[in-house]
């Protein structure tokens, strides 16, 4: 009982954290493109990208590998924690050094190249606080990463709102964004003295195992990352900033659910690890659970993106992004995939098959890109979305497929019964909603409301009914 209770605080700590990121992040992209233009939108989405792919070349490799070694042997904390961010200091720094060569060589306008130099930096922060964080989730306290984050990115977005009221350009929403990173890893250290014994020393044979141990993750994550922003930098270079503003926009549609199944995924992740020595049917218990948790929430958003996607479109952002309607659906479809390879990439990991990892994000982001500049360039937009789908298809048959060959085949009935059962249930609602064309803002509302009571239904019937939770209120009382 008490590791159910740990699992969902720690769940709901790291949903807390990544969905304040989601949220501030969600406001400010329709912020810049009602206040700076949607070409501005695109600048500040670019230069993310850069940020975004190269902190995920210099960190997360180590985070990944930190959270899995640590759970095994915490009493090794002070080792991962000293030399471990001596490390992550040298390669985030590396790791800025080649961002600036890259953008400097791209034909990109000065004022393009100068924005992400400066987002840029916040590769160093944000690397240096993931071997904090690492150990967080290791130790399984993941709700000291919610209070160091959360007041931060609320405080961050507040000031880059004023700061764009006050007419202050693009650049400096980039330098705010570097301060706020560096006041979370400040804030993370306090709290790792509190945790942990501090040795002022490096261990240098532990660096050089780790620098040979993280090889295969560091690959992982810089092809992951990679992958993931591919279609922004391809419609950059073979479009325009308008383009990519367009397209982020489309994303950040996606991104709640992104942070949710991130969350969970992370959160259970330690569990994977501990699940490896209790045998293959825990580990298709839990993974075939967090599944159907992540596609109850993902399949309804999917229909409801169908029917009400270009409303939220204008709503969010404005009247021009009404053209990016069939671009958002077709990127919605990914719903249906992502919630089978963000769960089975860490149940890979957990049993040492990283390398599984590793060759599914080669073949992925090698044959989504060719087929990608091939599509960006005759269809713009369009071909920006239909390259996501692509190359989210493609990731989910590989983990799909090595899943089956290395570890357990899936019970897909048992994970799609109930995400069905809800979105079948809210089928009806989203046709009458459509045709009685209320304040779209209502019509949110309302579909929010219907989609809460029937996962509350099914939540109260899995845990016995009506009844059996009434009788048992009643005994505790």
């Amino acid at each position: 009982m008490v590791e159910k209770y740990k699992l969902i605080s720690n769940s709901l700590s790291m949903i807390v954290n990544r969905l304040a990121q989601s949220i501030t992040g969600f406001v400010l992209t329709a912020a810049i493109a009602r206040t700076l233009g949607t070409e501005a939108l695109g600048q500040y989405l670019l230069a993310y990208s850069y940020y975004f792919i190269f902190v995920g070349i210099a960190s997360q490799g180590l985070k990944t590998l930190f959270t899995r070694e640590l759970a095994r042997e915490p009493e090794k904390t002070p080792i991962y924690l000293m030399s471990g961010t001596w490390l992550q200091l040298i390669f985030s720094s590396f790791s800025y050094g080649a961002l600036v060569i890259v953008v400097y060589l791209l034909p990109y306008s000065s004022k393009t190249s100068t924005l992400c130099y400066i987002i840029g930096l916040t590769v160093i922060p944000f690397a240096l606080s993931n071997i904090t964080e690492a150990i967080f989730q290791a130790k399984e306290k993941m709700h000291l990463i919610a209070i160091a984050t959360v007041p931060v990115y609320i405080l961050r977005l507040i000031v880059m709102i004023w700061a764009m009221r006050l007419k202050y350009g693009i650049e400096y929403l980039g330098a705010i964004l570097v301060f706020s990173e560096t006041l979370i890893w400040l804030i993370e250290w306090i709290f790792i003295t509190l945790l942990v014994e501090i040795r002022w020393e490096i261990d240098r044979n532990f660096v050089f195992k780790t620098i040979k141990s993280a090889r295969t993750f560091f690959a992982i994550e810089a092809m992951a990352v990679i992958s993931g922003r591919i279609q922004i930098l391809i419609l950059s270079l073979l479009g325009n900033e308008v383009l990519v503003g367009l397209f982020g926009g489309i994303t950040q549609l996606l991104q709640p659910f992104l942070i949710i199944a991130n969350s969970i995924t992370l959160a259970i992740f330690p569990r994977f690890s501990k699940a490896v020595g209790q045998g293959r049917d825990k580990q298709k218990q839990i993974s075939e659970s967090i599944i159907e948790v992540l596609l109850m929430i993902a399949l309804p958003l999917f229909v409801g993106l169908l029917f009400f996607g270009k409303d939220l479109l204008i709503f969010i952002y404005n009247k021009s992004f009404a053209e990016a309607d069939i671009a958002l659906q077709l990127t919605a479809a990914t719903l249906l995939f992502l919630p089978f390879i963000r769960s089975l990439s860490y149940l890979l990991v957990a049993n040492g098959l990283e390398i599984v990892n590793l060759r599914e994000v080669v073949i992925t982001t090698t044959l989504g890109s060719l087929v990608g500049v091939a599509l960006v360039s005759h269809y713009h937009l369009l071909g920006a979305a239909l390259m996501s789908l692509l190359m989210t298809i493609l990731g989910f048959s590989q983990y799909a497929y090595f899943t089956y060959v290395r570890l357990f085949s899936l019970n897909l009935w048992r994970i799609v019964r109930r995400p069905l059962v809800i979105t079948i249930s809210m089928l009806p609602i989203f046709v009458l909603l459509q045709r009685i064309q209320l304040d779209f803002m209502l019509t949110l509302i309302i579909a929010t409301c219907a989609y809460s009571l029937f996962m509350s239904y099914l939540g109260i019937r899995a845990f016995g009914g009506f009844r059996f939770l009434w009788g048992k209120f009643l005994r505790e009382q």
